[in-house]
C-alpha cells in the first residue's frame, strides 16, 4: 500500500457535501504532543477509542482552564483584602480559640 493512500485528506471523495451535524468539525493530526496527552487520557478513560478521547480531553482541558481562572480570581481576591482588616482579631485570638477545640 502506499503512502499515499494513507492520507485521506488528498482523496476528494473523503469530503461530503452532507454531513449530519451544522457543527463545526476539526481535524486533528496526532503530533507527539497529542499522542502523549491522548496516551494520558486513556490511562483515565480505558477501552475509549482515540477519537472519543479527544473529546474527553479537549473538555478536561476547558475545565481546568476554567477552574484554573476561578482560582486565579480567588487568590487575587485575597491577595487584595489581605491585612485589610488589622483590629479584626485582637492579640491571642487564634490561642483562644484553639483553646476551645477538643484535644
Amino acid at each position: 500500500m502506499s503512502s499515499r493512500a494513507l492520507v485521506h485528506h488528498q482523496n476528494a471523495r473523503w469530503y461530503h457535501l452532507f454531513m449530519p451535524t451544522s457543527r463545526r468539525r476539526y481535524q486533528v493530526t496526532e503530533t507527539e504532543d497529542v499522542a502523549r496527552a491522548l496516551d494520558e487520557a486513556a490511562k483515565h478513560w480505558p477501552n475509549e477509542p482515540r477519537s472519543r478521547l479527544i473529546v474527553r480531553t479537549i473538555t478536561a482541558g476547558g475545565e481546568a482552564l476554567v477552574k484554573d481562572a476561578a482560582l486565579d480570581i480567588r487568590l487575587a481576591t485575597l491577595k487584595r483584602l489581605q491585612g485589610s482588616y488589622p483590629d479584626a482579631y485582637g492579640p491571642g485570638y487564634l490561642e483562644t480559640l484553639r483553646a476551645d477545640w477538643p484535644a
